[in-house]
This record gives C-alpha cells, structure tokens and sequence, in this order.
C-alpha cells in the first residue's frame, strides 16, 4: 500500500486539476468545434463529455504523468461521432499533462497535443 499521506497529492489533482472542468480547445494545434469536457473526479476517476457520448476511465499515474485506463464510454451515434473517435484516439495517446493557470495541455512524445481551458 502506498504511503501517500506522508507525501501529499501526487496526482493531477494536486496540481491544479481538482474541481476544475477542462474544455478541449485544440488537438494538434485544430481548433475542436464540438463540446468535450474532462474533470478529474474523486480518487482516481476521471469522467468527461464527448461531442456525442459520455466516457469514464481512471489516472492512476503520478503528476506529470497521464494515461487513462479502463476507459468507458457510452454509445449514442450522432454527426460528430467521427471528431469524437478522433478525441478519443488522441486521449489515449497522450502522456505528459502541464497545468498552467486555468490552461492543460496533454502531449506525448511523437508532438502530439491536447489543449484544454478551465471552463467559466
């Protein structure tokens, strides 16, 4: 068992991410028409919003670190599925997470790039 109360929060969530809802503003440096959300919830748990669907997974990684796992989302079709599965493509690519201010951007070692906004 790990001695996480000897050492603080460790994760995202102690680095600026808890109780934040970040908005997907860009992927690769496109601007990302349709709504997609992630917060960083209790644990490890993280949960968000896809242009059609809803998705769980879990970040059991350390800051700087990202990769979700055990994602799950649900299956509702609508005209933006193809920028969802691209969302979704990235996401689980990325493996680097910065926080600066009320920005996050998630990236990984081949360039790619996430940006989020903290929402309003």
């Amino acid at each position: 068992m790990p001695l996480t109360g000897c050492f603080g929060d460790e994760t995202l969530r102690g680095y600026g991410g808890r109780g934040v809802l970040w908005q997907l503003q860009e992927i690769d440096g496109h601007i990302v028409k349709d709504a997609t959300t992630l917060s960083f919830d209790r644990g490890e748990n993280v949960s968000g919003t896809l242009p059609c669907n809803r998705f769980t997974a879990r970040l059991d990684v350390p800051y700087p670190w990202f990769d979700l796992a055990q994602m799950a989302t649900t299956r509702r079709v609508c005209p933006a599925l193809g920028e969802e599965v691209a969302v979704l493509d990235a996401l689980q690519q990325m493996q680097i997470v910065e926080i600066k201010g009320d920005v996050m951007i998630l990236s990984n070692d081949t360039g790619r790039e996430m940006v989020f906004k903290a929402a309003d």
